[in-house]
């Protein structure tokens, strides 16, 4: 089984793809070859900013429960 690649190594891949495809240089079949991993690339880069997301309202809602916790009543005004 092959690693999943980071979130810079799908980009890169995918960026390189788009430029064989936009190039018209390939046969139909690498065409969709192509497009295929394409797909691939895009959902796991995807998966890598949802990810990144979800970590980064994890700690903003952390933050501000911190905060809450040292300013009691203050949203009470």
């Amino acid at each position: 089984m092959t690693e999943t690649p980071t979130y810079e190594q799908a980009r890169d891949e995918l960026v390189s793809i788009v430029s064989r495809l936009e190039a018209g240089t390939t046969t139909l079949a690498e065409s969709i070859e192509l497009w295929e991993r394409g797909e691939q690339l895009a959902k796991i880069a995807q998966r890598h900013l949802d990810g990144a997301r979800a970590r980064l309202d994890a700690a903003i809602a952390a933050d501000d429960d911190v905060a809450d916790a040292d300013n009691p009543g203050l949203n009470d005004v």
